[in-house]
């Protein structure tokens, strides 16, 4: 069965920049659209309040607007809603589990603070198993004008960056845009403060050519799956975050890995891919390993 691209709505300005996303990728993915919006009864003993009945008309009615104005937009394009009782990190998690991408929208505060990146979506990323991607308040078509690309950070041996990978390619190649890949790197603290070290490492031919030598290796499954999708191999020394959002600036989707950990506190995403959710202005799509 083929699965949707699901979006989780809730009636706000970044969610229906979410929704809009969500519809133009499943437009060009001959999918079927999901549209999620999560909710909870609260009932308040000292104020008169609408019943559960009449509050979830309210919320289909809202959910059925937007989606009304979106299959106006994208004639042709299938649309399932549902709304679903219960906490919005655990609905978003269940719809996730059958979807081809969950789709959120990120309030942003313009371009040094960039997304914010509140506990649901934090919860959501690192606990799915699925693709996540966070669309900002705002965003619009023009932004997937031809001539911007499909950037995908690369980190660690080929299987690190597989999943990340193909999603990139499989949205570049819907989109007819160019992928690049881009893998950082920085010195081994043994050549940090030496400079005959250096010297030496860069009559050996460097550290570079070796870093161009595992990108290759990583993109080479995917190029041979995705022919026709041009590619640029970007290699630079520096961190992964930093380098990533040098090229942002030409990008219409920013796509990286999840390396997520649970600590005391709750979850956690890898540094690279915060850093990219916090400062990136353009879509960001986190993968976790396949």
């Amino acid at each position: 069965m083929t699965r949707p691209i699901t979006v989780g709505f809730d009636g706000t300005e970044e969610s229906l920049a979410a929704l809009d996303w969500a519809a133009r990728e499943a437009v060009r993915r001959d999918l079927a659209l999901r549209v999620v919006q999560a909710w909870r009864f609260q009932p308040h003993d000292d104020v008169e309040v609408a019943d559960a009945d009449t509050q979830t008309g309210w919320v289909r009615d809202a959910v059925t607007e937007a989606t009304g104005a979106v299959t106006a937009r994208y004639p042709g394009l299938t649309v399932h809603t549902d709304v679903l009782e219960g906490g919005t990190v655990e609905t978003l998690l269940d719809a996730a589990a059958d979807t081809e991408a969950l789709v959120l929208g990120s309030r942003g505060h313009g371009p040094v603070v960039g997304f914010l990146l509140g506990s649901v979506g934090q919860q959501v990323i690192a606990g799915t198993t699925r693709p996540v991607v966070l669309v900002r308040a705002g965003d619009q078509p023009s932004a997937e004008a031809a001539g911007r690309e499909v950037v995908v950070g690369q980190q660690g041996e080929p299987e690190d960056s597989a999943a990340a990978l193909r999603f990139a390619f499989e949205t570049a190649a819907a989109r007819g845009a160019t992928v690049r890949a881009v893998r950082a790197w920085t010195l081994p603290p043994v050549f940090a403060y030496s400079p005959g070290s250096l010297k030496l490492l860069d009559e050996a031919g460097g550290l570079e050519p070796r870093e161009k030598q595992a990108l290759g290796a990583a993109l080479e499954p995917v190029r041979e799956q995705f022919p026709d999708v041009p590619v640029v191999e970007h290699v630079e020394m520096g961190s992964a975050g930093q380098v990533l959002l040098s090229v942002a600036g030409r990008a219409q989707l920013m796509v990286v890995g999840r390396r997520a950990h649970r600590t005391a506190v709750g979850a956690r995403i890898g540094s690279v891919a915060h850093g990219v959710l916090h400062h990136a202005g353009c879509p960001v799509a986190v993968v976790p390993p396949a």
